[in-house]
């Protein structure tokens, strides 16, 4: 009884574990995108001549980066 009164607060906390381990993950991997690679996308873009396609979505992540940003009073 004891041994499976041990198993399930194992899973318990693993569980929360592995969870917490995902919410992290994709927090880290929103933030290597967003300051790495979509400079690099865009200089990349900016230099190989597409300046065109380059600007549109420059200003969308610009305008997307204003309306998420809290407001400073």
């Amino acid at each position: 009884m004891l041994t499976l009164l041990f198993i399930i607060c194992m899973i318990a906390v693993f569980g929360k574990l592995i969870a917490l381990a995902f919410k992290m993950t994709w927090g880290l991997t929103k933030i290597i995108l967003t300051f790495v690679f979509l400079p690099v996308i865009l200089v990349g873009l900016a230099v190989s001549g597409l300046v065109a396609i380059a600007l549109p979505i420059l200003i969308i992540v610009g305008i997307v980066a204003l309306i998420a940003s809290p407001a400073i009073a």
